[in-house]
């Protein structure tokens, strides 16, 4: 998919695929080492064992709210988006879109369309979009406000 500008971050993979494997693998020994330290005998590692466990209820809660829904692609091609999800693609028109959100304090910061109709990824589609190092501490998101001044236009059209 090379036939626009890309606007969304380049670290999503690493988020969605690469945290999520490291996380959950030092959590699992974290559960494993009490386990193999003791032999099995669970009720002596219990109060050790809670902890990981806890931690990954939520940490999974967290990544499924901030990062699993976040597209893996965005590229601008001028009078719409082009939003990959997988090997699954679907083209926006700018004119589609009745909302542009930025929640730039979280992290991943995200930007959130919501569209006039559910496309194939539904009526809202989240990405992460790219920036500068420190950028948000200084000045918002440039892709933010061309954004929504574009889709402005496209549906005054």
């Amino acid at each position: 998919m090379n036939d626009g500008k890309r606007i969304s971050s380049r670290n999503t993979f690493f988020l969605k695929k690469v945290l999520p494997a490291f996380v959950f693998g030092v959590l699992a020994l974290g559960v494993a080492l009490p386990l193999l330290l003791t032999r099995g005998r669970v009720g002596a590692v219990w109060p050790v064992l809670a902890a990981p466990l806890a931690l990954s209820v939520i940490f999974y809660l967290l990544l499924r709210r901030l990062v699993f829904d976040l597209a893996d692609e965005v590229l601008d091609e001028g009078d719409a988006l082009r939003v990959r999800f997988g090997e699954e693609t679907e083209r926006v028109p700018l004119g589609e879109i009745i909302n542009v959100s930025y929640a730039g304090v979280t992290n991943p910061p995200r930007i959130t369309l919501t569209l006039r109709n559910a496309g194939r990824f539904g009526r809202e589609i989240s990405f992460s979009p790219q920036q500068g190092f420190l950028s948000p501490l200084f000045r918002p998101n440039p892709i933010v406000a061309e954004l929504i001044e574009r889709v402005d236009a496209a549906r005054r059209r």
